[in-house]
């Protein structure tokens, strides 16, 4: 009995001392990943310039992507690695700056630059992080004086524009059909009227 007692004595030690080792070799792999975003809420005006602050920080090296996302759909902006590359999509060529904070600035905003923007940090160990800012376009009036509860988005003006033409080309067509549809009637009508006289003659 006591050889058992001593194998198992050396099995608690065995562990203890593993799972030790594990711990610290867990600690001391560089790792995490932390983002701050200081102003999550943006009002811009059309045609002024904007940045959208974030601060991040991580042990190893950081992927940056940023993404904006409206009712016109997603749109990725840019992605790079700190110190290494960096990719802007065509959409945004002339019109992003980046910045080895993570932050990025949009130059020359217009209606269509409101909604939200996402921000993903990745460390090269797979951890990562994610922060949001929302960013409202305001247009001005004849006045000078920001139209926050009137806004003229000429997209959706011309979107109008677009669906009122087509509305009015159907109608057209359908008036055309149903003027058809009354002289084939008339002309059947006469022919009828026709035969029925030359019978009953």
């Amino acid at each position: 009995m006591r050889p058992l007692q001593g194998c198992r004595g050396r099995g608690v030690v065995v562990g203890t001392v593993t799972l030790c080792l594990a711990a610290g070799w867990a600690l001391q792999t560089p790792g995490g990943v932390s983002l701050v975003v200081p102003q999550p809420n943006i009002n811009a005006t059309v045609a002024q310039n904007v940045l959208l602050s974030v601060e991040y920080s991580c042990r190893g090296v950081a992927t940056i992507e940023w993404k904006h996302v409206s009712s016109w759909g997603t749109t990725k902006i840019a992605e790079w690695k700190s110190g290494n590359y960096v990719n802007i999509s065509t959409v945004y060529k002339d019109r992003v700056t980046t910045f080895e904070n993570g932050s990025i600035q949009l130059l020359n905003v217009g209606m269509r630059d409101a909604g939200y923007y996402f921000v993903t940090v990745t460390e090269e160990y797979g951890t990562n992080t994610y922060g949001t800012i929302i960013v409202n376009v305001y247009g001005i009036n004849s006045m000078g004086v920001l139209g926050f509860t009137q806004q003229i988005i000429y997209e959706d003006l011309h979107f109008v524009a677009v669906v009122f033409a087509f509305l009015a080309a159907v109608s057209a067509i359908l008036i055309c059909f149903m003027w058809l549809c009354n002289k084939s009637l008339h002309l059947f009508q006469k022919k009828t009227t026709h035969k029925l006289t030359g019978i009953s003659l």
